[in-house]
């Protein structure tokens, strides 16, 4: 077992040597991914995905390295760096070389593997993506999760329909059916439903399984013909559904050892018709069991308990299973070496029921009996001639049909009955009988040897003279042609090779040994005598032809011979192409199945019959390109009326003229090597050898003397380019100069221009100086009007200290005009308060009378030397504030000085009154009326003051003012 590091490598080889996996394990190769860091570790495999043609690989790693391995080229490539998990791929979209991935983000990309860029970016899950399922068209394709399945359209890559469910039924796996356009939809809940793709309309329900076999669905796999669909889950037993009955049809049992099913896969086979009849289960233990679902026998298995297997996914061909194993490494296994039980076919359709003989024949006598041409009579005992007859036909008996057995349990003449009854060999079985005609001898190592040669030289361009649109069919076409040239020389000449071997390659695309095997039989048996003339085409088996056309139809061959249509128009193009261009696929298959069950001369006879049951059209056309159009192309022909009449010449034809008496019975390929093939002028074949030789070696010298012309040539148009380029550099040198030359006198006329410019700027300086002056002096002028102002506002201020200085003497009138007044009230008061005694002496005693009368005017001329103290006591203190007032007005920015030098000094200047305090002698009513006054007298100083205060205070602001006033308009 071979096995691969990737490293940290980006492509590189997957094997170094030719892989021979052993038919025990059948592993081609291992392929790990470590990386080669300080702390190396394994970067684990998580999802593997074929391409439609099966050669080709995709697998992804759980850090997002998704590598492209190509089996057939024997190349791996890092195709992208996701950065993230990725959860499924699908890898076979209609655009060849796009994939599918989902990351662990939910979302699903698309990116192409020969550009390595992004192609489309979807989302819209909302859990991990599991699940990728891609339609048979490659036009849509099925994401799913745990809560959702999403339909969308890969031309678009938009979102068509998304499967809405309930929260308590998960879906277990929604996916398309193949080669149809139904949608099959699992659910957790064991439901199953399908749906018609365009219109999502229910087709219909699959009804639950039986109670006593009941489990819970898990996984799923369905045949490539979409009849049967296998189900398994955390049990032993696989249901078998047939969805065009919809019913269970069949429970297996798995081993014991087997208690859960993760994994099911059905492995195709080239000659099932998609009726797969093997199924790869993997369980719990890492180990996939391959079974017949028919006979229930146990094939072949892959993995074992120590090198479990996590997942795996079959090509579409059937050739390999890539499996992805629980230590993350990926292998790839080769199911040919596994088994050779999977091609096997199923039982004979009959069995033959033969008596036995009387007398066991020796070898000696059956050899006899074959060298003589007659029954020889062995000895016998006396006796009756009816035990003679029995021996007789018993021989008879055993020798035909010991030559009519064929490989598999097969016999040929039966196989002809079959085929006279039914027309066709059943579309099921048809490659298997085929096989078994034909004796394939499936050479795999013969094959493998040729096939390693590689593409052989006259076929490397093959895509141009033949424009296949698939690249795969032109493909295995192109290596089937280079085995057979490979085998024999004479296929690298012949040009209709291509037209003989396209319909087997395009039957047989998807097993190239089977296709190889299947023309080399025809070559060697249906195309005997065909490269004698070669390369003129067969003029003998044209000859042999037109003798039985002869013979048939005398009228058409004369029709052919008036109009100058010989053989290589009529009978060569259906040989060379085998009827390919001239039937539809089935017609074609039909008409095969009479010719590989019959002699090779019946392939002859079918020209001939082609041409008797068209007689009609062909006696109707008289020119050659109407000939040729009808032998190139389909026509209104019923292949069964052909085949009746291939029959009825192959009866009625006179044994001189028939082709099976000038051509060899079938021979088989031999096993082990192919035999060789000389059957050919091998003289003309080396003569052209010789003279292919012979022109290889004068193109080769044609193309020495060419390539010595076009280096002189090459030198001559070197030396030519050097000397345009040398005047080329001259001529730029010159232009050069001249572009300098120029750029002076620019210079010039800009230094010109600067100076004219720079004496114009100078006179603006100027011009610029001059209004300066002019600014300065209009600001000297106001500045000389603004001291004007500023004396006039001066003078402003002195009128208005002198109104002030009024202003306060019309205040101190006022104040006088005040005291007046509060001294006529004060004399009215005491009027009253004289009335008020008067009135009061009236009805005191008459006796005191003039006693109180006299104490009386005493205290009256007290309280009038106490108002006249009083009043000169304020007169005194208010003409002191108004001095200071006018005195702090007229000097306004001087300090302000002490309102009173000295309480006791201002109070020393006051008139003594304290003699006048002495109230002893006063009467009672007498001192309350002098003291409501005195109350009165201190209320009425105390305005007086403040007054005189608040107008103290504001004409000290005023004058602050004003002071200030001088100093801001210096500024």
């Amino acid at each position: 077992m071979q096995s691969t590091d990737l490293g940290n490598k980006e492509s590189g080889k997957i094997w170094h040597r030719k892989p021979s996996p052993a038919t025990r394990d059948g592993i081609i190769v291992n392929i790990i991914h470590n990386t080669s860091d300080y702390h190396p570790k394994v970067l684990r495999f998580l999802n593997v995905a074929f391409d439609g043609t099966g050669d080709c690989l995709i697998a992804g790693d759980h850090q997002g390295n998704i590598y492209v391995f190509d089996l057939y080229g024997n190349r791996f490539n890092l195709v992208q760096r996701t950065a993230q998990a990725c959860t499924a791929l699908a890898f076979n979209l209609r655009r060849k070389s796009e994939f599918l991935v989902a990351l662990a983000d939910y979302s699903i990309k698309c990116f192409d593997t020969v550009t390595k860029e992004l192609v489309s970016w979807m989302r819209g899950h909302e859990s991990s993506v599991f699940s990728i399922s891609v339609h048979a068209s490659g036009k849509y394709a099925i994401t799913t999760s745990s809560d959702t399945a999403q339909l969308w359209d890969l031309d678009t890559f938009q979102r068509k329909r998304k499967l809405n469910i309930r929260q308590s039924v998960g879906i277990q796996k929604v996916f398309f059916l193949p080669l149809s356009n139904t949608i099959l939809s699992c659910f957790k809940d064991n439901s199953i439903f399908a749906w018609e793709c365009d219109t999502l309309f229910c087709k219909y329900q699959l009804p639950a399984p039986p109670e006593s076999s009941s489990i819970l669905y898990k996984v799923f796999a369905v045949t490539r013909d979409g009849r049967i669909l296998a189900a398994g889950g955390k049990s032993n037993h696989l249901h078998l559904w047939c969805l065009e009955a919809r019913q269970l049809f069949r429970i297996i049992q798995m081993p014991t050892k087997v208690r859960a099913i993760r994994h099911l896969e059905f492995l195709p086979d080239s000659f099932d018709a998609g009726s797969n009849q093997v199924l790869g289960v993997l369980s719990q233990d890492g180990i996939m069991r391959f079974i017949n679902i028919q006979t229930c026998k146990l094939l072949f298995e892959i993995g074992s308990l120590d090198e479990g297997i996590s997942s795996s996914v079959i090509s579409p061909h059937g050739r390999y299973i890539a499996s992805i194993m629980e230590n993350g490494s990926l292998n790839i296994y080769s199911v040919q070496a596994l088994t050779q039980e999977i091609n096997k076919p199923p039982l004979p359709l009959v069995k033959v029921i033969e008596d036995l003989p009387k007398k066991k024949l020796s070898s000696s006598d059956l050899k006899m009996k074959v060298t003589s041409g007659r029954v020889q009579q062995p000895a016998k005992p006396r006796g009756s001639k009816t035990q003679t007859r029995i021996l007789k036909q018993d021989l008879t008996g055993d020798f035909e049909s010991k030559k009519n057995e064929l490989p598999d349990g097969l016999n040929k003449k039966r196989l002809q009955i079959l085929l006279k009854g039914y027309g066709e060999y059943p579309t099921k079985y048809r490659m298997f009988i085929w096989r078994s005609l034909l004796q394939l001898p499936e050479n795999h190592t013969a094959f493998s040897s040729l096939i390693d040669k590689g593409t052989h030289v006259t076929f490397l361009n093959l895509q141009k003279k033949y424009p296949i649109k698939s690249r795969k069919l032109l493909r295995v076409l192109q290596r089937t042609l280079s085995a057979l040239a490979h085998w024999s020389v004479i296929f690298s000449d012949t040009p209709y090779l291509p037209l003989l071997a396209f319909p087997f390659v395009k039957l047989f695309q998807n097993n190239q040994l089977i296709c190889f095997e299947v023309i080399a039989t025809l070559i060697i048996n249906w195309c005997q005598h065909w490269f004698e003339y070669f390369p003129n085409p067969p003029i003998n088996i044209l000859s042999m032809i037109e003798n039985v056309l002869a013979f048939h139809d005398k009228e058409l061959l004369q029709h052919f011979i008036d109009h100058d249509i010989t053989s290589q128009l009529y009978a060569w193009p259906l040989l060379e192409t085998v009827f390919s261009e001239v039937l539809t696929r089935e017609e074609w298959l039909k008409l095969f199945d009479n010719i590989f069950s019959n002699h090779p001369s019946f392939l002859l006879m079918t020209v001939v019959a082609y041409n008797i049951c068209s007689r009609v059209p062909l006696l109707n056309c008289n020119l050659k390109d109407d000939f040729e159009f009808f032998f190139h192309h389909r026509n209104n022909l019923d292949i069964n009326v052909v085949i009746r009449q291939v029959y009825h010449l192959m009866e009625t034809t006179p044994t001189d003229i028939h082709p099976d008496s000038m051509l060899n019975v079938f021979v088989a390929l031999t096993k082990g090597q192919y035999p060789v093939f000389n059957q050919y002028p091998k003289f003309i074949v080396d003569y052209q050898t010789q003279e292919r030789e012979r022109i290889r070696n004068d193109e080769l010298d044609y193309l020495r003397e060419r390539q010595t012309v076009e280096d002189m040539q090459a030198e001559v148009d070197q030396q030519r380019v050097e000397d345009e380029a040398w005047y080329q550099k001259q001529e730029l040198l010159r232009k050069a100069e001249e572009t300098r030359r120029e750029m002076l006198l620019q210079e010039e006329e800009k230094i010109i221009q600067q100076r004219q410019r720079l004496a114009a700027v100078k006179r603006e300086l100027q011009v610029k100086e001059m209004h300066l002056q002019d600014a300065a002096r209009r600001r000297f002028l106001k500045l000389q009007q603004d001291q004007q102002e500023m004396e006039l506002r001066r003078l402003d201020d002195e009128i208005g200290r002198k109104n002030l200085t009024e202003n306060q003497a019309a205040v101190a009138k006022e104040m006088r005009a005040d005291a007046d007044a509060y001294r006529r009230k004060v004399d009215l008061e005491e009027h009253m308060f004289h009335k008020l005694i008067e009135a009061g002496e009236t009805q005191s005693q008459k006796t005191q009378k003039w006693k109180e009368a006299e104490g009386k005017e005493f205290c009256l001329r007290s309280a009038k030397k106490a108002s006249a103290l009083s009043d000169a006591s304020r007169k005194w203190f208010l003409k002191q504030e108004i001095n200071a007032a006018v005195e702090h007005a007229e000097n306004p920015c001087h300090k302000e000085e002490p309102r009173f030098q000295n309480e006791q000094e201002d109070s020393s200047c006051l008139p003594r009154t304290s003699h006048l305090n002495d109230s002893s002698e006063m009467h009672p009513s007498t001192q309350i009326s002098l003291n409501r006054r005195a109350v009165e007298w201190d209320t009425t100083e105390q305005n007086l003051i403040q007054k005189v205060r608040n107008l103290r205070q504001r004409l000290t602001a005023q004058a602050r003012h004003r002071c200030q006033t001088p100093h801001l308009l210096a500024a």
